[in-house]
């Protein structure tokens, strides 16, 4: 697939997510505005929800926003590459095209959004002051990877999807609970002991922690956990593809 196709098929995955809207793709940047403002101040001022580490009012929803944005993307590019074959079939049957490329626009559109929450939410932390620390450089690093991760394990779905038709439900099953699992709305020191030890083979936790460390704590990543998180990432590419040479013809005469 040429990167003329899968600019388009970005492009196209903004204007039909909104399309029949009075504002269109404005709901790309009102949707981040929305969830910083119930985050932050909803939570924070009204609930008062303050954690350790900042005193200030604030805490508690810049913890929630630096973690919920990572993992918003994340799930999004998992379970929405999920059925991408299955959606786009009509394209597949039309155009000879590179499957494993495929699954792509969906990661490069949620990746944008994103960015766009990002760049809101960073103005949010000026504005109130949030310091800012230098970790912050290794902030684009830590998105790649996770999203090389996120598009591992998507075409793993996706492949697995054209022979059974019931697994983007069981996707999502998965996902609520693997939220719940991860440290996204609670700081991993409530758990108990054994609970908290075994976080570390948590693959959401390496990057949600490295997130939590650069924005709330303001502190450098753990270094292991990136490393862990990046063996991770290109290992489950490998059998994604290792899966997919396997299951190409198979895939195609499904579809």
């Amino acid at each position: 697939m040429d990167l003329g196709l899968l600019v388009e098929l970005t492009k196209r995955d903004f204007t039909e997510r909104y399309a029949g809207s009075v504002l269109g793709v404005f709901w790309t940047f009102i949707w981040p505005l929305v969830m910083i403002f119930i985050y932050t101040f909803i939570f924070s001022r009204v609930m008062g929800a303050k954690l350790p580490g900042l005193g200030s009012t604030y805490s508690y929803g810049i913890y929630l926003v630096a973690g919920l944005a990572g993992w918003i993307a994340f799930s999004n590019t998992v379970t929405r590459a999920t059925n991408v074959f299955v959606e786009k079939k009509a394209v597949i049957s039309k155009i000879r095209i590179s499957l494993p490329m495929l699954p792509c626009y969906v990661v490069l559109s949620e990746s944008i959004t994103y960015m766009i929450t990002m760049a809101i939410y960073f103005v949010f932390l000026m504005i109130i002051g949030a310091p800012m620390h230098k970790s912050l450089i290794l902030l684009p690093f830590i998105f790649v990877v996770q999203q090389i991760f996120a598009y591992s394990l998507g075409l793993i779905a996706a492949i697995l999807q054209v022979f059974v038709k019931d697994l983007k439900e069981f996707v999502g099953i998965v996902f609520q609970i693997w939220f719940w699992l991860t440290p996204i709305v609670y700081i991993v020191d409530i758990l108990p002991g054994i609970a908290g030890r075994l976080m570390v083979w948590n693959p959401a936790f390496l990057f949600i922690d490295s997130y939590h460390r650069i924005f709330f704590y303001g502190k450098s990543p753990d270094l292991k956990a990136l490393l862990a998180l990046t063996f991770m990432g290109h290992f489950v590419f490998l059998v994604a593809f290792w899966m997919f040479k396997r299951l190409e013809k198979d895939v195609r005469d499904c579809i």
